[in-house]
């Protein structure tokens, strides 16, 4: 799988660290369920998904990437900070 970074083009996924779903929101405060559910509970979705990618052995950008996760297509990257 290729990515294409922001910064630095075209790449191997291998230079990429994946964090999971860019969906998932820290719970600002609560009680502990909604901790456990942060920290404990993901989807493993089918299809289209949008991930948090570190471009580790790169310029050390974090990217929010949209992609198929059963064709592995990619339809966008970003950097992460220009997507919140």
């Amino acid at each position: 799988m290729r990515i294409t970074c922001v910064l630095c083009g075209d790449r191997d996924s291998s230079e990429f660290s994946y964090l999971g779903d860019a969906s998932v929101r820290r719970p600002v405060e609560g009680d502990e369920s909604d901790w456990a559910s942060y920290v404990y509970l993901r989807d493993n979705p089918a299809g289209r998904h949008r991930e948090l990618w570190f471009h580790a052995n790169g310029c050390r950008l974090w990217l929010e990437v949209e992609r198929d996760t059963l064709t592995h297509e990619i339809f966008s990257v970003a950097a992460a900070r220009d997507s919140r």
